[in-house]
């Protein structure tokens, strides 16, 4: 156990980011208090598609992938939808994104991505051994699976992860049914990443690990951020809508909704929202064994303990935006070409995915306020990441040294 390096630190956050961060601090006997209006857990980190992927080093910074989206854009039946009203919003996000949709952006995405992915189970294995897991976590793998319709798209996934030591294991269609008999063979190949695991309640997850930080002496405040600032060298001050709190340091942590306190320290960081959804078929689970991602459709199954969950597809439509109808039937169009056998659906859901136009999170300390640390940004990888940051960011915060190289992940990229 390292030597107390900070007095006290607030988190503004209580997802998986937030909870793993401040299990970590008070391993390092750091008092720490989690912000919230909302209960632990309830929000991302409840409705995710429950997969701890570290094998994901590609993200969508892709030259293959911008060919495609205006494609995608004008088809209904696609994964990718964007709300129109919403296009003034995005347009500095989307000039990042074009920006960095090349050759040497991915490659650098890829690396540092796969920097901290590579370090994610065993992170977990971590916090796993501290309380039962049956019935919560199960560790069969993730299925990949795709036509030979982007055929060149898939040989640059597969070779960028051979390139940076990535284990994978190509799989034909024979070989999908062997493992998942239930499948109706609308793919041609895939992979299986046999060493990943998938939550059978991610929500009950995330509660697991706060009752753990509770039971530790960590406090929580269920009330509504509405500031943060450091006004000293040696102080930081997070403003409820109830009253002033003081802290040696504080922790941005509450993913898409992170923007606002970034906002307000003056640095321009260009944190958006990929929209996602997901919906449940009730006593459908036993009809798969682990997660099926199905790559040209964007979407997936896991089996959970609320049913088979379906979810999926990417919709740029910011945090104020309704549900959209026509992305719940897309996601269930796409379960019952897989799983013809599916009947009717549960559990409408959206949720926010906090996402950077170079998609990689941002991990450190704010630009001018040193003792203000970021932990957002993760996008589609939030659930996978959230043990490893929260290794990261506690060391970060007890000024501890560290063998990785950080400075990607930096806030100052942006400025």
């Amino acid at each position: 156990m390292s030597v107390n390096t900070c007095s006290s630190v607030g988190i503004i956050g209580a997802g998986i980011q937030g909870v793993c961060i401040g299990l970590n601090l008070l391993k390092r006997n750091i008092p720490t208090t989690i912000f919230d209006s909302k209960d632990p857990g309830s929000m991302a980190s409840y409705g995710n598609a429950g997969h701890f992927s570290p094998y994901a080093v590609l993200q969508l910074n892709r030259p293959d992938v911008l060919y495609d989206i205006p494609k995608m854009l004008f088809s209904s039946y696609g994964p990718l939808a964007l709300k129109w009203n919403y296009i003034p919003k995005m347009i500095p996000w989307i000039l990042g994104y074009l920006k960095n949709c090349n050759n040497k952006s991915m490659l650098h995405t890829a690396k540092y991505m796969h920097q901290i992915l590579n370090l994610s189970l065993d992170a977990y294995d971590e916090i796993f051994q501290e309380f039962d897991i049956t019935n919560l976590v199960e560790k069969k793998g993730i299925i990949y699976v795709w036509t030979n319709q982007n055929l060149k798209s898939r040989e640059l996934e597969i070779k960028v992860r051979k390139d940076l030591g990535v284990e994978q294991k190509l799989l034909n269609t024979r070989e999908i049914l062997d493992l998942e008999p239930n499948l109706n063979p609308v793919f041609d190949a895939g992979a299986y990443y046999d060493y990943a695991y998938h939550a059978k309640d991610p929500g009950g997850i995330v509660k697991k690990i706060f009752e753990l930080f509770i039971q530790r002496g960590g406090k929580f405040i269920k009330e509504n951020v509405e500031t943060v600032r450091q006004p000293t060298a040696t102080e930081t001050l997070i403003k409820t809508n109830n009253k002033e709190y003081k802290f040696e340091k504080s922790v941005i942590a509450c993913g898409a909704f992170s923007k606002k306190f970034t906002d307000q320290l003056n640095e321009k960081i260009p944190l958006d929202t990929e929209r996602g959804y997901h919906v449940h078929f009730k006593g459908m689970e036993n009809l798969l064994t682990r997660p099926v991602i199905f790559l040209d459709r964007g979407f997936g199954l896991t089996p959970m303990n609320q049913g088979l969950r379906a979810v999926g597809t990417v919709e740029l439509g910011g945090l104020k935006n309704p549900l959209s109808k026509k992305r719940i039937d897309y996601i269930v169009r796409c379960a019952k070409e897989l799983l013809p056998q599916l009947k009717n659906y549960e559990d409408e859901w959206l949720g926010f995915r906090p996402t950077l136009p170079d998609f990689l999170p941002v991990l450190g300390p704010s630009k001018n306020n040193k003792n203000i640390v970021y932990a957002f940004g993760h996008h589609h990888l939030g659930w996978t990441l959230g043990a490893i940051t929260g290794k990261v960011i506690s060391g970060i915060l007890a000024n501890e040294k560290t063998n990785l190289d950080l400075s990607a992940y930096s806030s100052s990229r942006f400025n």
